[in-house]
């Protein structure tokens, strides 16, 4: 479901509201997530996958919170403004800005190894990854021109497929799964995965929609955060131990090391069955949903910066070129950025943007500004001071990785 079509409903769904968290939880992120944590192994990647969801529900109660500052609707634009001033508006509006362009290239890239892959098996051609990439952007970005519309039924037959492609491979591949796999753990490469775990949780920015789904209800927009993440959760983990189940460390190792996503591991073990089939399919429907949804969001987010406001704002070929074109440019230049991509996207700019903000922003408004919310989110001070160690430490992490490889 749309945020458009919540938004027109008359009574806000719980349901609905946890539907559409989890929904803009998972993505292509996935497919990155089994690789990332398999480093480290299954019980290790367990124990970090629950510290980022605890880490970004928590920040997003924050958010929530903060939203109960204002009577009417409200982006984090406006809430970075009104806590830290002119200085929190420009940083929230560069992290965003670097949040889509590093999420647009990770996707452009990943979908180049995807699309020849599909090719190859289907009409027996081989296709270069970069050019592959580029025809994925010229292709769906022709289609972001086109606007919401046109998304949006091509997404409800994306989802369907990404659904349908997803429960198939499980429910096929769970016999194939060698438990003994699952007792690997290296803990000390659990810090690895931890910046696209954090991307894996970003939900945040449909919280002011969700406010309006709910007509203020602060109280039921918590709930549908707790619920919906612990949707995404739990898809997670069951993703997580179905890859590792099957994939040996030593092929997960060198999926990290070459920058290939989870179901290019699998599809390498499974051959060309049934399975890997739908690994395939699912990795297909992950980027393009992916991309389409990142892609119309960096549009406007460039309309609005640039004061461009229209109704048929999309058609702006420039706002497309300037949304699409950099992204492909990279990913066509260098096809292994996925994974460096979306961990910088979310070491980095995911991590300030739903983060570090949401965690000054909390304790200006409470301790500095004594602003008045409907909702507090749970903890005080040593809660807020352990989520800025958190993000720190990714923050670290990710700095310490970029400089050292």
């Amino acid at each position: 479901m749309s945020i458009k079509a919540l938004e027109q409903t008359s009574i806000g769904n719980l349901f609905g509201g946890m539907l559409l968290v989890a929904g803009c939880c998972i993505g292509a992120g996935m497919l990155a997530l089994p690789v990332l944590t398999g480093l480290s192994g299954f019980f290790p990647s367990l124990l970090a996958l629950i510290a980022a969801w605890g880490f970004m529900t928590f920040t997003a109660f924050l958010l929530v919170e903060i939203n109960g500052w204002f009577s009417g609707r409200v982006n984090l634009l406006s809430m970075s403004e009104k806590a830290l001033g002119p200085w929190g508006k420009r940083i929230c509006w560069v992290s965003y800005l670097f949040l889509f362009y590093a999420l647009l290239v990770a996707y452009t890239a990943a979908s180049g190894s995807i699309l020849s892959g599909v090719v190859q098996n289907t009409l027996g051609i081989a296709l270069p990854q970069g050019v592959a990439s580029l025809l994925f952007a010229l292709f769906f970005g022709f289609l972001i021109y086109l606007g919401t519309r046109p998304i949006d039924l091509a997404n409800r037959v994306l989802m369907t497929g990404l659904i349908a492609c997803y429960l198939a491979m499980i429910v096929f591949g769970l016999p194939k799964i060698q438990f003994s796999q699952l007792t690997y753990a290296q803990p000390g490469l659990a810090f690895l995965s931890f910046p696209v775990l954090v991307i894996s949780f970003g939900f945040q920015n449909i919280i002011p929609s969700l406010t309006s789904y709910f007509r203020g209800d602060l109280q039921r927009v918590r709930i549908s955060i707790l619920g919906g993440s612990l949707i995404a959760l739990s898809i997670y983990l069951l993703w997580t131990m179905f890859v590792l189940g099957i994939v040996p460390v030593s092929m997960i190792h060198t999926a990290y090391e070459n920058g290939e996503e989870a179901t290019n591991a699998l599809q390498k073990i499974l051959g060309s069955s049934v399975i890997g089939g739908f690994a395939q399919g699912f990795a297909f429907f992950a980027i393009v949903t992916s991309f389409l949804a990142q892609g119309l969001s960096l549009v406007h987010f460039i309309a609005d910066g640039l004061k461009i406001h229209s109704e048929r704002e999309h058609e702006n070929i420039w706002l497309c070129v300037c949304a699409i074109a950099p992204p492909a440019l990279l990913a066509v230049i260098y096809p292994d950025l996925f994974f460096k991509a979306l961990n910088f996207a979310g070491g980095i700019c995911a991590v300030i943007l739903f983060g570090l903000l949401p965690i000054f922003m909390s304790w200006v408004g409470r301790y500095r500004k004594n602003i008045s919310s409907s909702y507090r989110a749970k903890g005080g001070k040593v809660s807020l001071g352990i989520a800025f160690a958190f993000a720190l430490l990714v923050i670290f992490g990710e700095l310490n990785r970029i400089f050292t490889f």
